[in-house]
């Protein structure tokens, strides 16, 4: 019956009550106990566990010490796992620190993979700080159309070694670093690794050497050259080799400024190199070779200057191509080469200094100069 169920639950609840208070009553016993031992006979890790568990997160003050470390973060790392690394190093007192900083900065999640020389004893928002500065992350970062002097001072900077030491090496080492086969096929190559130093981000470990870094840049424009097909490539552009390929590729990222100047600057080169060429009589007269050789790079210079001076790589004085690539081009410039723009381009030239425009013949190219001349001389008189 319903009233006496409800009797007989009163019943059982008030004797349940008292055999709850005294199961309570044990376990409050038994957890005192258990913390008694942890904190009194666990000593110091269990200390250490209830002090992350509820006490104050514990955190340096400051930029830290003058001891700096070098602190590896790996890649798919999240804050919680970048938090544990920096404190085994010494770096934050705490990983709890370390993500509370992250999160309350608003590029805390930006935290790149890589190596970071950081200070002993920072704050938790000192060190996301300066971790989310790419200027302080250990990476190289070779742009498109960077020449090969300017990776070797990078690596020089970046390993901290004396100026002069990433090209010495890559003079005597060059044949060990992985090139193709058909890489030093003009002896009057000025420097055998230009072209072969692959534009993109390289993460530094703390065993990168100058050698290293050479080796994996030469590997992966090695493989990005047999990705693309360039030896194939080479006969359908009517070019001697594949070497010739990548020279182009490196004059189109030379001159052009995205991949459809870089097509057209593309068709220009070829265009000239054609022997029923009469206009230019196969000279590429391109300002970024007579550049190369001077290790400068400017706009203007003395044309006539330019014009006589006996370089293989100026093609001011020269006819044809120069020995070889005079630039490392990115993927843009290298498949523009392998897929030039047919629009019959012989000329260009960048009036404003922004926008190249192309023409087709030799009047149009001279009314555009002689309006770049002006602007310039507008410039050099102060207007």
């Amino acid at each position: 019956m319903p009233g006496g169920r409800r009797a007989g639950r009163g019943k059982g609840g008030k004797a349940g009550k008292k055999k709850q208070k005294k199961r309570s009553g044990t376990a409050c016993l038994v957890a005192a106990v258990v913390i008694a031992a942890v904190v009194g006979g666990g000593g110091y890790y269990g200390y250490g566990y209830l002090k992350d568990r509820f006490g104050a997160t514990e955190d340096f003050a400051g930029e830290g010490t003058d001891e700096t470390v070098d602190v590896e973060i790996p890649k798919n790392a999240g804050l919680g796992q970048m938090g544990r690394i920096l404190k085994e190093a010494g770096v934050v007192a705490s990983a709890q620190a370390f993500v509370d900083a992250a999160n309350a900065n608003p590029k805390g999640k930006s935290i790149q993979p890589g190596i970071y020389p950081l200070k002993k004893k920072m704050s938790g928002a000192a060190a996301v700080a300066l971790m989310i500065d790419p200027s302080k992350l250990a990476v190289i970062t070779v742009p498109e159309g960077m020449r090969n002097s300017e990776v070797y001072k990078a690596i020089d900077k970046k390993l901290g070694k004396p100026d002069g030491t990433t090209r010495e090496i890559a003079q005597r080492e060059y044949k060990n670093l992985g090139l193709p086969a058909w890489a030093a096929s003009n002896p009057k190559v000025m420097d055998p690794l230009e072209g072969f130093l692959y534009p993109m981000r390289y993460d530094l470990k703390k065993d990168s050497t100058p050698e290293s870094l050479l080796k994996q840049m030469v590997k992966n424009a090695s493989d990005k050259y047999a990705e693309l097909g360039v030896e194939a490539k080479a006969k359908e552009l009517n070019l001697e080799n594949p070497l010739q390929v990548i020279t182009v590729a490196s004059l189109v990222n030379a001159e052009g400024k995205n991949h459809d100047d870089f097509r057209k600057m593309a068709e220009v080169v070829y265009n000239r190199l054609k022997k029923t060429n009469d206009v230019t009589n196969q000279k590429l007269q391109f300002d970024s070779t007579y550049n190369y050789v001077k290790g400068q790079s400017e706009i203007n210079f003395n044309l006539k200057e330019a014009q006589a001076f006996d370089h293989p790589y100026n093609t001011h004085y020269v006819k044809g191509l120069p020995p070889g690539p005079i630039d490392n081009p990115g993927l843009d410039a290298l498949t523009a080469t392998l897929n030039p723009d047919h629009g019959g381009w012989m000329f260009f030239v960048s009036v404003d200094g922004n926008k190249t425009t192309f023409t087709k013949t030799y009047d149009e190219h001279l009314k555009l100069v002689a309006e770049f001349q002006e602007r310039q001389a507008q410039k050099k008189n102060g207007g």
